[in-house]
């Protein structure tokens, strides 16, 4: 034991060590890169445990500043407390801030947008609807901090606003984005629980198809240019050709030969090319275009905006259904469209397994597994029936 000093220490040989003589626990030693450490030694009371807390290195202190700073430490020490456990949970809380900075659900979200969701066919459709519903009201929150309670308030007002279907939809999406994160880092409990959801499982499933008077008031509303045209477009080919609304939305002018529409496997929910042929009036709404057939980018981009077009469609059809002195038209999904056609064949005689074709189902059992004939006469001809049926509702005069 010796008086800890410049001279002492750097007599010190590798691996060799002074006990200061004046401060109990104040500690010099020689690494083996005989770089020369200060340190402070004590036993925690609480638990007996020899503790080490490295002062500095001789060099970016002196031995006087070291020796200061460990009467410090002695002096919390005698208070019983233990300067180690503090320094270390000082370290672990920083490391959380650091993590609950860098990790808001905004981050997560892109992350998972890329990592996962972009590689799936509805990767659009999801991303629109974290964009929508979710981003503008949790995504600058921490993942860490984020509560049931947001959660439960987010989606109340989702179903206030936009409806229990769509709040259930955007839950399922948040869910499995979350369960994604949860498998890569074990310090994040997705704040999702059973019960969350709005409606019932039977109630999920919507049954819902327009009734005549009610193609008609969509039919007669798209003819108002304060929506925008690529929208009035695709509404009315979702009803001529009873295909999905991202099919028709991104249908390509290099899809189209002569009267057949081809939907690529990579575009297809079901990952099978389908060949759908285009009624004559089907085509009238298509015309003569480049790139992406409905656009309001002269064909560089989709249309996207469906949520603002959708209000400025059902702002048109209540405005002149207000006008003739009608209730309001009940509420209504793009996706109502397809199932409407597909009930329109049905009762313009369109055989089952045909009707189904054109909307790319599968066919269940052997016929569906060996049968590859494309059926493409029997689609147009029941494509040609459901457009003309249409036709018959929206212009019965005819």
């Amino acid at each position: 034991m010796a008086k800890i000093s410049k001279k002492t220490v750097e007599a010190l040989k590798p691996f060799g060590i002074i006990a200061d003589q004046e401060v109990r626990g104040f500690v010099a030693r020689r690494l083996a890169s005989g770089k020369i450490t200060y340190g402070f030694r004590y036993r925690d009371k609480t638990t007996g445990t020899q503790r080490w807390l490295g002062l500095g290195l001789h060099g970016t202190i002196t031995a006087e500043q070291a020796r200061e700073a460990a009467k410090m430490q002695a002096g919390e020490v005698a208070k019983a407390k233990d300067p180690v456990a503090d320094r270390l949970a000082s370290r672990a809380e920083a490391a959380r801030l650091s993590r609950v900075a860098v990790n808001t659900v905004n981050a997560v979200l892109d992350t998972f947008l890329d990592r996962h969701a972009s590689k799936q066919r509805s990767g659009d459709e999801v991303k629109r609807i974290f964009k929508l519903h979710v981003r503008p009201r949790i995504g600058p929150k921490s993942i860490y901090e984020l509560t049931r309670r947001d959660m439960t308030e987010m989606l109340d007002d989702i179903e206030d606003k936009s409806g229990p279907v769509i709040a259930d939809r955007v839950l399922a999406h948040v869910r499995k984005a979350f369960n994604w994160l949860a498998v890569r880092d074990e310090a994040f409990t997705p704040p999702i629980v059973k019960g969350m959801a709005r409606t019932k499982p039977k109630e999920r499933q919507r049954k819902r198809t327009l009734a005549d008077a009610e193609i008609r008031a969509v039919w007669s509303a798209l003819d108002d240019t304060t929506v925008p045209e690529a929208f009035r477009l695709i509404v009315r080919e979702l009803l001529l050709t009873a295909q999905r609304r991202n099919e028709v939305a991104k249908m390509h002018y290099d899809e189209v030969q002569g009267d057949v529409w081809t939907i690529p496997e990579d575009r297809a929910k079901n990952a099978r090319a389908h060949v759908v042929p285009l009624s004559p009036q089907a085509l009238r709404w298509i015309g003569n275009r480049s790139g992406f057939i409905f656009s309001t980018t002269d064909g560089v981009k989709p249309f996207g905006g469906y949520s603002k077009a959708k209000k400025a469609l059902d702002a048109v059809i209540a405005r002149q259904r207000k006008s003739a002195g009608l209730e309001p038209l009940p509420n209504w999904t793009l996706h109502d469209l397809r199932r409407t056609a597909r009930t329109l064949m049905s009762r313009a005689g369109v055989d089952p397994d045909t009707a189904e074709r054109v909307l790319n189902h599968a066919i269940e059992g052997v016929r569906g597994v060996y049968d590859r004939y494309e059926y493409l006469d029997e689609k147009r001809a029941a494509l040609t029936s459901l457009a003309d049926l249409v036709e018959s509702i929206v212009e019965p005069s005819r």
